[in-house]
């Protein structure tokens, strides 16, 4: 299994770092199809963001495809070395969605053929995205962060019950030793 994920993962990265570093230098051509994406999602973003944020996004189409195709290399680079591969993963799904959504919006084609063509790359895009959630969350067999914090309680939580019940027995123990030794005691005071 550890042979397919050290193929699958530079596999599943090679057509982000390509196409994002083709975005990186050279963005004017996808400026079109991109413009009304980018028209509709800065406004949303600056509203989300908090203010420090919301400041430095950069508002022209041709540096939020540099933004876009950088993340995309960064992100294919982390997903292949292994180096940040669940965070690669993520970045990766999320600049998957303006992507697709600007580059094959099937439903805006007029065309047969186009429309058919822009909803098989639509689809390869959401298979993409698949994939890559499915790269973000596996732990390679490890114990998420999550798993681990929840069974380390229960963990904790248990050996404090068997502490509890340990001392409450050598309590028990105690209390009787120390009773036995009461009556040898008195014993010995009444013979003596």
């Amino acid at each position: 299994m550890t042979v397919v994920r050290a193929l699958a993962r530079p596999l599943l990265s090679a057509i982000f770092i390509v196409q994002g570093a083709n975005s990186v230098r050279n963005p004017e051509p996808l400026v079109s199809k991109a413009q009304p994406v980018t028209d509709r999602l800065v406004p949303m973003l600056k509203k989300a963001a908090p203010a420090q944020v919301a400041d430095r996004l950069p508002e022209t189409t041709v540096n939020l495809i540099r933004l876009n195709g950088a993340a995309q290399v960064l992100g294919g680079l982390a997903l292949a070395t292994g180096k940040g591969r669940r965070f690669g993963a993520t970045l990766l799904a999320a600049s998957l969605v303006p992507t697709t959504l600007a580059g094959h919006s099937f439903w805006q084609e007029d065309e047969k053929a186009a429309k058919a063509q822009q909803r098989v790359q639509f689809l390869k895009n959401l298979g993409l995205m698949g994939g890559l959630l499915l790269a973000a969350v596996d732990t390679e067999g490890k114990p998420g962060v999550a798993w681990r914090a929840s069974h380390g309680a229960k963990a904790a939580k248990r050996e404090t019950k068997r502490g509890a019940k340990a001392a409450k027995r050598e309590t028990r123990q105690l209390a009787r030793d120390a009773k036995a030794r009461a009556r040898l005691a008195k014993a010995e005071l009444h013979l003596g």
